[in-house]
């Protein structure tokens, strides 16, 4: 028995005649698209959108930016604040060190860290004291600074101020010495003065270039007698 198609989809055979067929059936490729940019928008998304909030639904991509490590995003370099703490130690040219970095590569945080540190050791539970001496360095850097550049000098305020905190190093190296031979006034006396002529001459021989030719006195001595008051503010006297 054969029956006609009505629809022209499917035709219909007896079961008798259906014994040998065989075949397959293709069927179309379905493709499921999960938000991609070329799907229809849900009805809520639509809703927002027509209404003017569709910035609701903006993801906000991550910014390379706010994924820098701490001490990047406060810009501190702690291999270059080592490098500039050796070459204020050990000033001596014949040790090869590369001194001018110290003033031609000025950073806030190394010399903070030395004057907060000088000033720890300083104050003896006188918490009071850390501001003083934190005002002296800015503006004993900013004296020095005016008169070098008075005399000719080209150089700039952090610089000044960079090479004035850092060679506050010496006189935090002398201080634990001075700590176990106080009572011995003649070798205190000495230790002293060799403090305050190593962080002299370490400021010293980076602020005061050839371009001042006979008016170096006129730098150095100042920056000498600012040592003297920071060591002052250590030992009381």
């Amino acid at each position: 028995m054969h029956l006609s198609p009505t629809n022209g989809d499917f035709t219909f055979v007896s079961s008798t005649e259906a014994e040998d067929l065989s075949g397959t059936i293709d069927a179309p490729d379905v493709k499921l698209n999960m938000g991609s940019d070329n799907a229809k928008d849900p009805y809520a998304t639509t809703f927002l959108r027509k209404r003017g909030y569709g910035w609701l639904l903006e993801v906000e991509e991550d910014d390379p930016e706010d994924n820098k490590p701490l001490l990047e995003e406060l810009d501190i370099d702690l291999k270059d604040i080592y490098y500039k703490i050796r070459c204020v130690l050990m000033p001596m040219p014949s040790l090869g060190f590369n001194r001018q970095v110290v003033r031609d590569n000025p950073d806030f945080w190394g010399p903070l860290a030395i004057v907060l540190l000088f000033s720890m050791i300083s104050i003896y539970g006188q918490f009071r004291v850390v501001s003083w001496i934190i005002t002296i360095w800015i503006f004993g850097s900013l004296t020095i600074f005016l008169l070098a550049r008075v005399l000719g000098g080209e150089v700039s305020y952090g610089q000044v101020l960079g090479v004035i905190g850092y060679s506050l190093l010496p006189l935090i190296v002398i201080a634990p010495l001075l700590l176990v031979i106080g009572g011995f006034d003649v070798v205190s006396t000495l230790i002293k003065l060799s403090g305050v002529f190593w962080a002299a001459y370490s400021a010293a021989s980076l602020l005061v270039g050839d371009e001042f030719k006979t008016k170096k006195p006129l730098l150095i001595y100042p920056i000498f007698l600012l040592y003297i008051y920071f060591l002052s503010l250590y030992t009381g006297v």
